[in-house]
């Protein structure tokens, strides 16, 4: 069939135009259904035993007595999983029940689905968990140390990463000025206001899954491989999400609401409390970053290296990317010849890192703009003038290689600001 004749209707978008969101009036008026705020007939509550230490071995896992209470329609550990028991962005470590080995204050060991609240909580009680603890790595200097506890493999390396261009050492020979600096950014909790919420179905061999999610197309790849079904035998629904910024693209409550709807075959529901949420949320990446950047007297950047020390926690998420984007974007919006950066992530027994807004960048943004106003600073060049100096435009080419066309709005960026800056101080 020829398309030559078909008229397609466009509606014409103008940048800086105000639009009404499509969700925003259901969301202020209260209409809006969040994953907490659907519910089914004859619908199950489920819950989850969950990790107290951060690193131990389970000896045993009875359940007998959480089975046999009136009530409760369902008691399952990993020997209930049908297919894969481990989930991830990256990779997939991450059990959706413990086997064995516990690696974070928080870790899944069995769900239960009940009539009631009060049914799963006594439920919950009565299942008897024996644990051998376990030292546990805290710190990024502990995981690097020879005699550390283990918690992934062979080592506490999760991924390197690593970037040069030019000639360094002879370049910082030809410096005026070098500053050399520690920094270190904290983990950081995203405090969405909704907690993580799911329910699911399973009906005709399909099983679909509501949760408050950033990723359901992903959800959906995870809860087949855990039921060992075809991805055309699950189904993803993303319900209204009360914020995530990157802390609801991992599993939280699929894979669990998903079991239970599997072996129950009745309608089930979970919302995670506040105090569950901020265990097994991703945080942003705590980072320890050293940096050496070198300037002539004139005012121009000759040479940076960077040394990134990375913790993801107990299990990778995003961590690959992250590692990858902070060593990349380690010299920030500025060109700079002579370029050696080296990253390392490292697993510990912390709550689990992954996607929080920015991807690495904002950490290591704190380092190299920071370098850029005491650089400034030693050289006696206003901060806004020593960045227009140095800042990358059309043309230039990044210590990765890749050289910027089209939209390199740094200068606008900065005059703004400055603009912005002076009204304020007066």
């Amino acid at each position: 069939m020829s398309t030559s004749n078909v008229k397609v209707k466009s509606e014409k978008v103008v940048v800086g135009k105000d639009f009404i969101k499509n969700d925003v009036l259901d969301k202020v008026l209260g209409k809006a259904m969040y994953a907490a705020d659907m519910k089914f007939d004859n619908m199950l509550i489920v819950g989850v035993k969950r990790s107290e230490i951060p690193a131990g071995i389970i000896k045993s896992i009875n359940i007998e007595k959480a089975k046999k209470l009136p009530g409760v329609a369902a008691v399952l550990t990993y020997k209930d999983i049908p297919g894969r028991n481990g989930v991830g962005i990256i990779t997939k470590e991450e059990p959706v029940l413990v086997e064995d080995k516990i690696r974070r204050v928080g870790d899944a060991l069995v769900i239960v689905a009940a009539e009631n609240q009060k049914i799963l909580e006594e439920a919950l009680d009565l299942i008897e968990v024996e644990v051998e603890e376990t030292k546990g790595v805290f710190t990024i200097e502990d995981a690097m140390k020879e005699d550390a506890p283990i918690i992934h493999g062979e080592s506490n390396v999760l991924a390197k990463r690593f970037m040069n261009r030019g000639d360094v050492d002879s370049a910082f020979a030809k410096c005026d000025v070098i500053v050399e600096n520690t920094y270190h950014t904290p983990q950081i909790q995203h405090a969405f206001i909704e907690p993580e919420a799911g329910l699911a179905k399973y009906e005709a061999g399909v099983v679909t899954v509501w949760s408050s999610t950033q990723n359901p197309h992903f959800d959906r790849d995870e809860v087949a491989s855990v039921l060992a079904l075809p991805q055309n035998r699950v189904r993803s629904i993303q319900a209204t999400t009360g914020g995530g910024f990157g802390g609801k693209l991992d599993i939280s409550t699929q894979c669990i609401v998903a079991l239970a709807a599997y072996y129950t075959k009745r309608p089930v529901k979970i919302v995670v409390d506040r105090y569950t949420s901020m265990l097994i949320s991703s945080k942003r990446h705590e980072q320890f970053m050293k940096f050496k950047t070198g300037a002539t007297k004139d005012g121009k950047l000759v040479a940076m290296e960077a040394e990134l020390m990375i913790d993801t926690g107990a299990y990778g998420s995003y961590g690959m990317a992250v590692i990858t984007r902070s060593v990349v974007h380690a010299t920030g919006p500025y060109f700079v010849p002579n370029v050696r950066v080296r990253g390392t992530m490292v697993y510990t027994n912390n709550p689990m890192a992954g996607a929080m807004r920015g991807f690495g960048v904002p950490q290591v943004a704190v380092a190299h703009e920071s370098q850029m106003d005491i650089l400034a600073e030693k050289l006696g060049i206003d901060p806004v003038e020593f960045r227009m100096m140095n800042a990358l435009k059309a043309g230039s080419v990044t210590a990765t290689g890749q050289k910027l066309m089209d939209s390199v709005g740094i200068y606008e960026t900065l005059e703004k600001a400055a603009e912005k800056a002076n009204e304020v101080i007066g």
